[in-house]
């Protein structure tokens, strides 16, 4: 577990979509589904999220949390 949020999915940044304060980001999964999460403009700056980028849907409740190793 990277950040101790037992349900941590591996895959791949399919999208980035930017908005004037958010984004919506498509996390591909091995299955070829994707998981879609919409974070601020000021965390994908912070991650530094590119279109293919290894990343993590951490699925917590109901929000899905973008993260990078």
């Amino acid at each position: 577990m990277i950040y101790g949020i037992s349900n941590e999915i591996k895959g791949k940044v399919a999208y980035v979509r930017e908005g004037a304060v958010n984004c919506s980001v498509g996390i591909e999964l091995p299955t070829g589904d994707i998981i879609r999460s919409s974070i601020t403009m000021g965390s994908l700056k912070k991650l530094n999220l590119k279109v293919g980028d290894t990343a993590y849907a951490c699925v917590k409740a109901t929000d899905v949390i973008i993260a990078i190793d």
